[in-house]
C-alpha cells in the first residue's frame, strides 16, 4: 500500500504558478550547487527524521545512456565518482544505504549528473527526484514539523495524492532454476550463446556462453540484473556489416581482440565509421535497438537469495 501523504518540495512558490499549475516565477530550474541545494537535502532529511528513517534502499538505479535529457551534460563516472568504486559495485537495486549517502545522491540527481535511482524505506517511505528540481517524499507518517521546517528553509512542501515517479513494476520472468535449465537445452542445440546482463539501466556488460562457462558466468552476476539471452555473435563480421539496415538505429555488439565485448548504438549514416571501429572484431551481431523490434530467445530477472524477485524491472 503506498504511503498516505506526499510532499511535492520545490523552490517554486505555488503563487507564481499558472491556472495550469506551470510555473511561470524566475527561479532557474537547475541546482544552485549552494544554499538552495542544500535547503533540499536539509528538509529531505527532516522528513527522514520525522519518519524515523537512518536507511534508504536503492531501488532501479540508472546512469547516463545514449541520450541524457537533463538540463546539465552528464559528468564522468554518473556522478558517482567517490560514493561507489569505478565498477559501481554497491550500486545496484536491493542495495541498503544510509541517510546521508541518500543525501549524496540526491545531490547527485539534483545536479543531473547522470546517475538516477528511487530512495525507499519500504512501504513506509520514498524519495523521488524529478526533472526540474522536483522532489517528492512519500511517508506513512503525516511528517508535520518536516513540512514546517521546509517551509522555514525558505522551500515549498505541497501536498499531492500520490508521487509521478512511484513505481510501475512490470510483470516478468524470475531467472530461477527453470530459466537456467531454458538456457542449457538451447546451448545444446546452439553450442554458444550472448548473454546480456544489465544490473543497472544503461549499464549493460555482455557475455558469450558455452555450457563450460555457464556457471562461472552465472556466479559472477550483478545482484537482480535482468537477463537477455541472444543468438550468439556470427564470426562473419563483414556479413554482419553488410546486411546492416538502411535505416534507423541499431545496437552493434562485437567481441575485440582482445577477448572484451562491446556495444555500440549506431544509425546509417555511422556505418562507414562503424566498420572502422569494428575492424579487428572476432565476431558480432546487430540487434535491433526498439522495444516492439526486439525478440530475445529468453528473458528473466534474477531473484534474491531466497527466490524471491524483488526487483521491479
Amino acid at each position: 500500500m503506498p504511503p498516505a501523504f506526499v510532499h511535492r518540495i520545490t523552490k517554486y512558490d505555488p503563487a507564481d504558478r499558472d491556472e495550469h499549475g506551470s510555473y511561470q516565477g524566475a527561479e532557474e530550474t537547475v541546482s544552485d550547487h549552494g544554499p538552495v541545494e542544500a535547503a533540499y537535502l536539509e528538509a529531505i532529511s527532516a522528513f527522514a527524521e520525522a519518519a524515523g528513517i537512518d536507511r534508504l534502499e536503492i531501488r532501479e538505479p540508472s546512469v547516463a545512456g545514449l541520450v541524457h535529457l537533463g538540463a546539465q551534460p552528464a559528468v564522468e563516472g554518473h556522478g558517482l565518482g567517490g560514493l561507489f568504486p569505478a565498477d559501481l559495485a554497491g550500486y545496484h537495486d536491493g542495495a541498503e544505504v544510509s541517510l546521508a549517502m541518500a543525501l549524496e545522491l540526491i545531490r547527485v540527481m539534483l545536479r543531473e549528473q547522470g546517475a538516477w535511482c528511487r530512495l525507499e524505506a519500504g512501504d513506509g517511505f520514498a524519495v523521488h527526484v524529478g526533472w526540474d528540481q522536483y522532489v517528492y517524499v512519500s511517508s506513512d507518517q503525516p511528517c508535520t514539523d518536516a513540512v514546517a521546517r521546509t517551509r522555514e528553509l525558505g522551500l515549498f512542501a505541497e501536498p499531492l495524492a500520490a508521487s509521478p515517479y512511484a513505481a510501475e513494476p512490470e510483470v516478468t520472468e524470475a531467472a530461477d532454476e527453470g530459466f537456467w535449465a531454458s538456457v542449457r537445452t538451447e546451448l545444446a542445440v546452439r553450442q554458444s550463446l550472448l548473454l546480456e546482463e544489465t544490473p543497472i539501466v544503461n549499464a549493460t556488460r555482455w557475455h558469450r556462453l558455452t555450457t563450460e562457462n555457464l556457471n562461472a558466468v552465472r556466479a559472477g552476476l550483478g545482484p537482480r540484473a535482468r537477463l537477455t539471452v541472444w543468438p550468439d555473435l556470427q564470426p562473419e563480421v563483414g556479413a554482419v556489416l553488410t546486411a546492416l539496415p538502411s535505416e534507423w538505429h541499431i545496437e552493434f555488439v562485437w567481441e575485440a581482440k582482445d577477448g572484451t565485448i562491446r556495444d555500440v548504438v549506431a544509425d546509417e549514416t555511422e556505418y562507414q565509421e562503424l566498420a572502422a571501429l569494428v575492424a579487428d572484431a572476432r565476431a558480432a551481431r546487430a540487434l535491433p535497438l526498439y522495444a516492439d523490434e526486439r525478440s530475445p530467445l529468453l528473458q528473466a530477472v534474477l531473484p534474491d537469495s531466497d527466490g524471491a524477485l524483488r526487483a521491479r524491472w
